[in-house]
């Protein structure tokens, strides 16, 4: 079913610091399906990574990584956990 709640991780990259509030605006925006956050300033490459445990439908997870992956200089992937 398509409004079942799934368990996922979530990677981010941001390759420019500048865009770390957008960043932040947007995970903020979908707090309701953020169970967890781990952010790590990575100095000696110049990049932030960021990752999520979220526990959401498959569609407000899309909408979360999309919304990210739609600011420059951030890379987005998502893994969902397999239905049982």
């Amino acid at each position: 079913m398509e409004d079942e709640k799934r368990l996922g991780i979530v990677g981010i990259f941001v390759e420019d610091l500048e865009q770390a509030d957008g960043v932040n605006d947007v995970i903020h925006e979908s707090s309701s399906i953020v169970v967890a956050r781990m952010g790590i300033p990575y100095k000696e490459r110049e990049v932030s990574v960021i990752s999520l445990l979220v526990d959401g439908t498959a569609d407000e997870i899309n909408a979360l990584t999309g919304s990210l992956g739609r600011i420059p200089s951030v890379s987005v992937k998502s893994m969902l956990r397999k239905d049982k």
